[in-house]
């Protein structure tokens, strides 16, 4: 008879059992990988507000998604139209170019970088290879919400730990969240508050970690900030592994590229969980972007004139939000958010989600200067408790 945990491997129910989670668990945890849900955005929240989007006209205002409006550079479209002529065969050689242009850039032997097809994959398979029922996932409140998906199909204790009052992680608190913790996830700059945790405070999180724990510290929007990457703690060996993903600042969403950063043993054990050959328009697209030396800081600069617009719009007009240095801000409401949220939508204007902690902040992207100025108009209205079109 067919055993629900087949899909399994022998390594990963090893590594499972080496973890302490029992067979009775590999069921669960193998219909959550075959679900495909680990490689979306993993969360619950966010997978029902994606549910509401059906039927959005085409001219809608999305600024849900923290997606970047600009879409791939030119380098990266051309890039694609080569690789899409040989798209029959598998390309690994696409790959292999990715994780050297990687390595590379952030001066990283070729074996600490891993490919993937976005950060989200191995956001979720580091929970699965460093937490269980005995090693709990560790992640700040509010925060990006992915990795306790994983957490769950594990058992493994999930710990939120508030921001500080300047909207930083509190590292000193999740240092000492639990002696046994297993990962501890930070997200820099802070999805959904967009702001930054210094550097020297990551630095003291990476030295002061419980033992056998791994700091997993996602860089998805670093490029916007301008703010140090940490690429130099991979380097030194330390027990951390750092994400990064092409979906952002390089506008590629809908391509699906990025990497993971890390010692060559902690990658290893990440990688267990994947398998398969990876996007190769993705790979392809990402490798040019890469090459393109001024991309970055001409996007960052774009997408930070057209925040700081709309946040002194906000000052302006005695909206509360949050500084924000990222593509997103969350902005303070009178009433629920999830009523600003819908009332938005009337105006043909969709933003993202509420966090549980925060009922009365909403999550804003940073669309196109023509987004945001609708988004100003359409919000005024709403907080004036003016309806949408009928």
């Amino acid at each position: 008879m067919h055993q629900p945990h087949a899909s399994l491997t022998v390594p990963q129910q090893a590594h499972l059992a080496g973890q302490g989670v029992t067979r009775r668990d590999f069921a669960r945890i193998a219909a959550f990988l075959a679900s495909g849900t680990w490689l979306t955005l993993g969360s619950e929240p966010a997978l029902a507000q994606l549910s509401q989007l059906k039927g959005m006209a085409p001219d809608a205002v999305r600024i849900n998604a923290n997606e970047n409006p600009l879409g791939p550079c030119a380098e990266a479209l051309d890039a694609v139209h080569k690789a899409l002529a040989n798209a029959g065969r598998y390309q690994f050689d696409l790959t292999d170019a990715f994780k050297q242009a990687m390595a590379a850039h952030d001066g990283l032997p070729v074996e600490s970088v891993q490919a993937y097809a976005g950060s989200s994959a191995p956001l979720h398979q580091a929970v699965l290879a460093f937490c269980s029922p005995s090693r709990p996932f560790v992640t700040a409140d509010p925060g990006y919400e992915a990795g306790e998906v994983a957490a769950k199909a594990l058992n493994a204790k999930v710990i939120r730990v508030p921001l500080k009052a300047d909207f930083s992680h509190d590292v000193k608190a999740m240092a000492a969240a639990d002696p046994n913790a297993g990962l501890i996830y930070l997200c820099n700059p802070n999805n959904p508050t967009g702001t930054l945790t210094p550097h020297a405070d990551i630095v003291w999180l990476a030295d002061h970690l419980p033992k056998g724990c791994v700091l997993l510290l996602d860089e998805a929007y670093i490029h916007v900030s301008g703010a140090p990457m940490a690429s130099a703690l991979v380097k030194a060996g330390k027990d951390v592994v750092i994400l990064r993903t092409f979906s952002k600042i390089y506008g590629m969403a809908g391509l699906r590229a990025g990497a993971a950063l890390g010692r060559p043993d902690l990658l290893t054990k990440i990688a267990l969980w994947s398998a398969g050959p990876l996007p190769s328009l993705g790979m392809a697209a990402a490798t040019a972007s890469l090459q393109v030396a001024d991309l970055v800081a001409k996007r960052r600069q774009l997408i930070t004139e057209i925040r700081e617009d709309t946040l002194h719009f906000l000052r302006a007009h005695g909206v509360e939000y949050v500084p924000s240095v990222s593509n997103c801000f969350m902005v303070k409401t009178p009433r629920p958010g999830p009523d600003v949220i819908a009332a938005l939508r009337t105006h043909n204007v969709y933003i993202g989600r509420v966090w549980p902690s925060w009922p009365n902040h909403v999550r804003v992207s940073v669309g196109t200067a023509a987004d945001m100025a609708k988004f100003q108009v359409a919000l005024l209205q709403v907080l004036q408790g003016n309806a949408g079109p009928g």
